[in-house]
């Protein structure tokens, strides 16, 4: 993998229930990615979109400077601030409001290129080391969008599958695909509308001052979450995709308020025919949605006739 360039993340199970100290599964996602770069005559890009990304830099640049006692220990300031004045900006491919992790990328390269003293991102980096380094990214990104749990731009800094067993226990793992038949695969489908974190986030965190509601995602949701990860990690494909199964169903009865309303039919499609499997990617409202399917082949075919726009993120070929 090239080392400037920052990769998408896609959290493939504990959205919402990290918040709860869940286990989680992260990848990163090869196909959106971006790197810094500079402004110049002889850069072929959308310069519309590379001025207002100097512009986001460059405010990233004043909230960091004006917290420095936080941040000065952590980044080489002036540099940063150098380069900002010289055009740079993050060329990106990255949808951002769509759960892919644009800003954490963006983070991730900015301490991989400004950091003092940066953790390299080695796959040997022991627990201590991945936590600490977690949570001097989580740092860096609340001062781009509020507060950030560190998972988007670590899993974009590491840029390999990521096992969270709880907030201080993360292990860097690989993920056994090829035990889940020749024709599985894991998909996006475009939602074609952007989803807003922060107030779904804020939402589900209110609910959970619900003893009843709380209960549920305790005694429930966070069962089925941590069983997928298990059978996902471990390769047992006819229990994951059962409890898959549970899973999706579970997050269409109560999640619905995040599933965009005109895909709640086809999620209900999915459970009834158990050709595929569809769940939120990320805090949902919007963005992708993540689908699992052990018949990619037909699914595809079906999704395409319906008019979806579909991204393969991982497949066994037949």
């Amino acid at each position: 993998m090239h080392p400037d360039l920052f990769y998408a993340k896609i959290l493939l199970f504990g959205e919402y229930s990290v918040l709860l100290n869940s286990m989680g599964l992260s990848i990163p996602y090869t196909h959106f990615k971006g790197e810094l770069s500079f402004i110049g005559d002889d850069k072929y890009t959308d310069r519309n979109f590379a001025k207002r990304s100097n512009r986001e830099l460059l405010k990233f640049l004043n909230y960091l400077i004006d917290n420095s006692e936080q941040y000065e220990v952590l980044l080489d300031l002036k540099s940063f601030e150098k380069d900002i004045s010289k055009g740079l900006y993050f060329e990106s491919s990255i949808p951002e409001s769509y759960g892919l992790g644009s800003s954490g990328a963006l983070c991730a390269s900015v301490y991989k290129k400004y950091g003092i003293h940066p953790i390299g991102n080695s796959k040997k980096l022991k627990n201590g080391e991945i936590i600490h380094l977690k949570n001097t990214l989580a740092l860096l990104e609340s001062g781009f969008h509020g507060k950030s749990s560190g998972l988007d731009p670590l899993n974009s800094y590491l840029k390999v599958p990521l096992l969270i067993h709880n907030q201080n226990e993360i292990e860097q793992v690989s993920l056994p695909g090829k035990k889940f038949g020749e024709d599985s695969a894991i998909f996006l489908i475009n939602s074609q509308k952007s989803g807003n974190t922060e107030p779904l986030v804020r939402s589900f965190l209110a609910n959970c001052e619900s003893k009843e509601f709380l209960s549920l995602m305790e005694q429930e949701l966070i069962p089925m979450n941590d069983q997928c990860i298990q059978e996902l990690v471990t390769g047992n494909a006819d229990s994951f995709f059962t409890k898959l199964s549970e899973l999706s169903k579970f997050q269409w009865t109560h999640f619905k308020s995040m599933i965009p309303a005109n895909f709640l039919d086809l999620w209900q499609e999915g459970l009834q025919t158990e050709q595929f499997w569809l769940k939120l990617c990320g805090s949902g409202g919007g963005g992708y949605l993540l689908g699992f399917t052990k018949k990619y082949c037909s699914t595809k075919d079906l999704l395409l006739q319906k008019g979806y726009d579909i991204v393969t993120v991982y497949e066994n070929e037949k």
